[in-house]
């Protein structure tokens, strides 16, 4: 059964997982959305290009990939993440994140068994997405939803996942998820969220962390040290 932990916040938790590791980063434009997060200094990517030992990135969006590419990002490759065995591609890493982004896949069981070629026996595989129960958006959708109408979600989404749902498609991919966290609103998107809206996110969170804006699975190949 997969620990469930503290409260952490996601890019902090990221940032400490890649730390002197060889790094795989899946989804890593945030296409369309790569110059505004570059401009507000928000890009993933070039967070974990700073504390990486070595890392390589993929994803399907060619435009975010060419303006990383510009900005002197090396080892991206174009993918779609339902089929990765037609990626030019054979390594193995430590650590592959794979942030905000199982939520946008029509279909997440052709990733999972696609990304076990990149992974050896000690390999994390740190799948983080939005929470299915996050009190915020329940508070939101009730404010101001329109009657179903105006949902508070990416437009690109297609599911939400929790710890459940989580650990029952990694256990039928046999993975093993030794660990699994909850990440509260992050610092960098707090400035963009009206205070009443941070108000209420603290209070519920301070009640119960599984009312938080999202959730970490941390997956192992089943049968490896850490999922034993």
């Amino acid at each position: 059964m997969g620990q469930i932990l503290e409260l952490v916040q996601r890019v902090d938790f990221i940032k400490k997982e890649c730390l002197g590791k060889k790094v795989l980063h899946l989804g890593c434009t945030n296409y369309p959305y790569t110059e505004d997060a570059i401009e507000k200094k928000m890009l993933l990517h070039f967070e974990l290009e700073k504390c990486a030992a070595e890392i390589y990135g993929l994803d399907f969006d060619q435009p975010g990939i060419d303006i990383l590419q510009r900005e002197g990002s090396k080892n991206l490759y174009r993918a779609d993440l339902e089929r990765l065995q037609d990626v030019p591609l054979s390594t193995t890493f430590d650590v592959i994140i794979a942030g905000e982004m199982i939520e946008h896949l029509s279909n997440a069981g052709l990733f999972l068994q696609g990304i076990k070629r990149y992974m050896h026996s000690e390999t994390r595989l740190i799948l983080t997405t939005v929470n299915a129960y996050c009190a915020m958006r329940f508070i939101i959708y009730a404010l101001r939803g329109r009657g179903g109408e105006n949902e508070p979600v990416h437009p690109d989404h297609v599911s939400y996942y929790s710890y459940r749902t989580l650990k029952l498609m990694l256990t039928r991919h046999n993975f093993d998820m030794p660990e699994f966290y909850f990440y509260d609103l992050g610092h960098e998107h707090k400035p963009f969220v009206p205070w009443y809206y941070r108000w209420f996110n603290r209070v519920a969170v301070t009640f119960s962390k599984q009312l938080s804006d999202g959730v970490i699975a941390v997956a192992k190949l089943k049968g490896s040290s850490e999922g034993n």
